[in-house]
């Protein structure tokens, strides 16, 4: 048998697929599309369900993939284990209503057998245990012997997710020989050692689950079948496990040279390479697909992959950034399967090196923080960090919980386990109850999910904003309807209309629709599965019926402000590459006819020249008058002539490539001007972060442009009223009113200090000692906290070495502070924790460094007991 490299087997098993009539696509993305059941696809079938459930038609009745798929459910064990790993690629072949078992295990059977070469008497198939029709097959059909066809129960063989399509499977094994196996006597299929290896899953959908245990026939049966890419290459290779094959192993290898560690040497080393291996995979496929680093979602599983990443190379002794160095490899091995991975090389380098840098910082935070909470249980003699604080640790600062156990172990702490479990299973829980899912494919459930997947409807409005059609659907907000009267509230489907739908951050058309007797006033258009357009607003007079003739028009000045709107928005993103670098890459977008929004990857704001220096080439482009071209083309050739595409998005065989002269060129489906010149102007009204990595410009175009200078003009004139001066002298007179502010201010802080002073008078003489260490503790009144700290250094200087502590009442509340001084903490003093312990006499709460630190409180009354108790809060933490 020879032993084919993973990017051969996964061609080969497309061409095979695609020799029996399957439509063969790529990968879909990592995100779901209108899927929030899952925040990754985790199956090869999850980006298909619309097809198995009937609410789309499918391009095809038979359907081919190779799935890029990620799991993180067992990420505890990535490493520690060569079984375990985030990322896989999900081999499958689908049938939609087309062919079912009979089909499904003779092809199988042949690609194992014939194709790639396996010995058939080493492959052993096994059956649900109820499906006798299955077993038939491979007994009579395949040739197999009864006796090595396994049945198993539900647990192991039939494939079901809550309520919705489910069914029996067929597995298929492979026995990789004695050497991998456990050795015991009753060793065969099913045993949990790695000589037999499940390599292929039918899974026979041919049942609907309601949810609660009840199952009953589907009239249309389907086939998902799965296959794990990398399985297979361990089982055709014979190695030992997925980082033993070919390109893993690369990727590998390039790992323990950077690390200088031999592979198979050490197992914590082991440890850390695997899980480097694997996690750099999954991160570097994320970010292809326009997923970020953030602290919540699927955006908190990168994070999570990069940081565990880092810090692995840390306990493997690398220094500095290494991540890119290793994304280059995954994408040298994967690239010819997943040529988006060379397409945003760039990009996925720059957010690899940006988190790495940030995580390097957080990091030494984090011990810093660490050493905070170390001596916090110092002073309290405890042992046990609590799970709050290590769950702190870890959310916030990216700590991981190993990390923290590892170096509080050197110290003789340990850390609550279970507390650390609880707080992380809270956060959980938490995330859960936030993903509102009621149906199987992970969509809030709607009155548009009773229309039947067949209808459809045409889109003219690229050349006419008017058009007559035939009412195909009718839809209240609870019910399909066959009609609407005047004054309620409904979604109209037509065969065609000239009304743009929602998507592609262009906002949905507003207008109306002519009935026969009346009008319907469309507020807004929106795009359901199946190429649905519906229309959504209120009957306005008379009524609308199913079958009825109307007449579509959109409001036209609100589609030619949105055009400029769009148009303006490609000139955006390309005079961004252009003054910031090619790396910059769409995140967002949103077209109104008011304004425009664009959000885009990039790690720091942008300085006003480059503000400037953006909004002079757009409105360069604007005044060249560029012609505004769209043609349509295959997905190759739209890329092959440089059309910039959206990050992560899922394009058919066929899209609109939008190209404005020769300086801007994009696969869009929106709707744009004839001429750039038509946009007239260009505003860029802020630019901000949104998000981690994620920046945000606001624009305006046209008419709405002239606008903001009309406002801003009756602002200048309004504030020169004000200040009783001329629009021509405000700066001046700003200047002069700041010039007096200025030393009003200085003025009063010299007052407030003064009454401070004089409001204290001379405490010299209430200082105290404790175990050898001076203590002066008393209170003021109405002193803010800026004239306590002017006050507390005062008394510092006064006193030389030790520990001042002041309480102030102003207004009803209190404010606290202590200052230490550097032989006062190394005799064991720590200004925070005193604050921590004085402010909770006075109802109030607050911390800080050892040298200085500050609280509030809201029981005036109070302070005396506060200050009566600082000398023994002092004394309980000195040595």
């Amino acid at each position: 048998m020879k032993k084919y490299g993973v990017n051969e087997l996964r061609q080969m098993f497309l061409d095979f697929m695609e020799s029996k009539g399957h439509l063969v696509k790529g990968s879909y993305p990592l995100v779901p599309q209108g899927d929030k059941s899952v925040l990754l696809i985790n199956a090869g079938m999850t980006p298909l369900k619309p097809y198995f459930t009937g609410a789309e038609i499918p391009p095809r009745r038979r359907m081919s993939t190779c799935q890029k798929c990620i799991r993180t459910g067992d990420i505890e064990n990535v490493g520690k284990t060569a079984r375990h790993g985030t990322f896989f690629e999900m081999l499958g072949n689908f049938s939609f209503g087309d062919y079912f078992k009979k089909e499904a295990i003779s092809w199988s059977w042949e690609f194992l057998t014939e194709v790639v070469g396996l010995d058939a008497d080493r492959l052993y198939p096994s059956v649900y245990q109820d499906d006798d029709e299955a077993f038939d097959l491979w007994n009579q059909m395949i040739g197999i012997p009864k006796d090595r066809i396994f049945r198993f129960g539900k647990e192991d063989n039939f494939w079901e997710h809550g309520a919705g399509p489910c069914g029996p499977c067929s597995e298929i094994y492979y026995d990789r020989g004695e050497k991998y196996g456990c050795g015991k006597p009753g060793c065969t299929v099913g045993c949990d050692c790695d000589r037999y290896m499940e390599v292929w899953n039918n899974v026979f959908t041919q049942f609907e689950n309601d949810g609660k245990g009840n199952y009953t026939e589907l009239a249309s049966k389907n086939i998902d079948t799965g296959m794990g890419l990398e399985r297979l290459a361990v089982v055709v290779q014979d190695v030992d496990s997925i980082f033993d094959v070919d390109t893993i192993c690369s990727l590998r290898n390039l790992v323990c040279e950077v690390a200088g560690k031999e592979y198979g040497k050490v197992y914590d080393h082991d440890v850390s390479i695997r899980l480097i291996t694997d996690h750099i995979r999954s991160a570097t496929f994320m970010i292809s697909d326009g997923i970020m680093p953030t602290n919540e979602g699927r955006g908190y599983v990168l994070r999570r992959l990069i940081r565990r990443a880092a810090r692995h190379g840390r306990l493997l002794g690398i220094e500095g950034t290494f991540l890119t160095r290793l994304s280059a490899e995954v994408i040298n091995g994967s690239k010819d399967g997943y040529p988006e991975l060379e397409e945003k090389k760039e990009f996925i380098f720059k957010v690899l090196k940006n988190e790495e840098d940030q995580f390097n910082k957080t990091i030494d935070q984090g011990l810093k923080i660490l050493a905070e909470m170390e001596e916090e249980m110092n002073a309290k003699g405890e042992k046990v960090l609590s799970g709050d604080n290590a769950f702190k640790l870890y959310d916030t600062y990216g700590f991981p919980m190993d990390l923290t156990i590892e170096i509080l172990e050197e110290k003789g702490y340990s850390i609550d386990e279970a507390g650390f479990k609880t707080a992380m299973d809270k956060q959980r829980v938490a995330a859960r109850s936030a993903r509102k899912v009621s149906n199987y494919m992970g969509a809030d459930a709607t009155v548009y999910d009773q229309i039947d997947a067949n209808v459809t409807t045409e889109f003219i409005g690229y050349d006419s904003l008017t058009g007559d059609s035939k009412v195909t659907v009718l839809a209240s907000d609870t019910e399909l309807v066959e009609s609407l009267a005047e004054g309620q509230k409904g979604t109209v489907f037509t065969e065609k209309t000239p009304f743009y739908a929602t998507m592609g951050g262009q906002e949905g058309d507003k207008g109306i629709i002519k009935t026969g007797d009346g009008i319907f006033v469309v507020e807004s258009t929106i795009k359901l599965r199946g190429g649905k357009y519906g229309h959504v607003g209120y009957v306005e007079s008379g009524m609308i019926s199913v079958n009825e003739t109307v007449t579509l028009k959109v409001d036209t000045q609100g589609r030619k402000d949105t055009c400029k709107n769009h148009s303006a928005t490609h000139l955006l993103q390309k005079a961004l590459k252009t003054v910031l670098g090619s790396h910059v890459e769409q995140k967002g977008s949103l077209v109104t006819p008011d304004r425009l929004r664009f959000d885009f990857a990039y790690f720091q704001a942008m300085t006003a020249e480059e503000i400037a220096k953006v909004e002079a080439i757009v409105i360069e482009e604007i005044e060249a008058g560029l012609a505004v071209c769209t043609n349509v083309m295959g997905i190759e050739d739209a890329k092959k002539s440089g059309a910039m595409a959206l990050f992560g998005e899922k394009y058919g065989e066929e899209v609109r490539v939008v190209s404005m002269g020769d300086f801007s060129k994009e696969l869009c489906g929106g709707t744009h001007v004839s001429n750039t010149a038509e946009i007239g102007t260009f505003k860029i009204l802020s630019e901000a972060g949104v998000a981690a990595g994620v920046r945000r410009i606001e624009a305006l175009t046209g008419n709405a442009v002239l606008e903001y200078y009309k406002k801003q003009e009756e602002l200048v004139n309004e504030a020169a009223k004000a200040l009783k001066a001329s629009p021509a002298e405000l700066l001046n007179k700003i200047a002069h009113l700041q010039a007096e502010l200025k030393a009003a201010q200085s003025e009063n802080e010299s007052l407030k200090s003064k009454l401070a002073q004089g409001a204290l008078g001379d405490v010299m003489n209430q200082i105290v000692e404790v175990k050898g260490v001076k203590l002066l503790a008393t209170a003021v009144d109405g002193v803010d906290m800026n004239g306590l700290r002017d006050l507390g250094d005062q008394l510092k200087e006064k006193l030389g070495e030790g520990v001042v502590v002041l309480a102030a009442t102003n207004a009803g509340k209190v404010n606290l502070l202590v200052m230490a001084t550097e032989a006062a903490q190394k005799a064991g003093a720590h200004a925070g924790n005193i604050v921590k312990a004085t402010a909770q006499i006075v109802g109030g709460g607050g911390g800080g460094r050892p040298n200085m630190a500050q609280a509030g409180g809201k029981n005036p009354e109070k302070v005396p007991e506060a200050i009566a108790a600082a000398a023994g809060i002092l004394e309980g933490m000195l040595k």
